[in-house]
């Protein structure tokens, strides 16, 4: 979903001054479309949590409010599932041990997936500070036959995935959607996630699978009834 310079300033709490003074200094994830600044709003509420900004609650239910069947965190993340220990000594071994490990139907060409996950971390790393990092893809005729797919790996040696905050990356939320809504839907979630600590935490102690699903069940509850509201 894009934004413009007045949208942004209100997401992030500061001026269109602002805005525009941190554009000019090239901090900003921004577009140029007919000459006028565009926003992705998952890509501004991934830079504003990096840098530990207090986004409001209301910039995240905002996006919340689409219609038709998009799968729950705790659908995505089983679809996806949750890998221990997975090996790798670098971004790019991580990635394709990754890709191996994630469930897809065996004529999937994962080399693909691969190759085009590379690709996406060359445009704008996915590392989101403490550790954690976000590696997303959307590509419909690769995945045009399954459901949207959160995979959750905890890494085996840390790894640096060029993180804001520099720190490396031993824990990976990989989102992988077959179309563009669902994908936005979730990469929302995911990001408001990233403010709930009793899930750090349990990430960060690498807690079971079902203290895990627990806590994406109490997490969507809580935006499913702040969408009713």
């Amino acid at each position: 979903m894009r934004i413009n310079i007045q949208e942004a300033a209100e997401l992030l709490a500061v001026s269109e001054k602002t805005v525009y003074r941190w554009i000019g200094k090239g901090l900003l994830p921004v577009y140029r479309v007919q000459d006028q600044y565009r926003f992705h709003r998952a890509e501004l509420l991934a830079w504003a949590i990096s840098r530990k900004m207090n986004v409001s609650e209301d910039s995240f239910h905002k996006a919340l409010r689409v219609s038709g069947p998009i799968p729950t965190l705790v659908e995505a993340v089983k679809q996806g599932g949750i890998i221990y220990r997975l090996e790798g000594t670098t971004k790019e071994e991580v990635l394709k041990n990754l890709v191996m490990a994630t469930r897809f139907e065996p004529q999937f060409d994962r080399e693909y997936l691969y190759s085009l996950l590379l690709a996406r971390e060359s445009l704008s790393p996915t590392g989101v500070g403490e550790g954690l990092a976000i590696p997303q893809l959307i590509y419909p005729n690769l995945l045009d036959e399954g459901p949207p797919a959160i995979c959750l790996a905890f890494l085996e040696t840390p790894v640096d995935f060029d993180s804001l905050d520099g720190a490396p990356v031993d824990c990976l939320l990989a989102l992988l959607s077959p179309h563009l809504r669902p994908y936005y839907f979730l990469l929302n979630r995911l990001y408001y996630c990233l403010r709930d600590n009793q899930l750090l935490q349990a990430l960060r102690a690498r807690a079971g699978r079902d203290e895990l699903t627990g806590h994406f069940h109490r997490i969507e509850s809580v935006l499913r009834k702040s969408e009713v509201q």
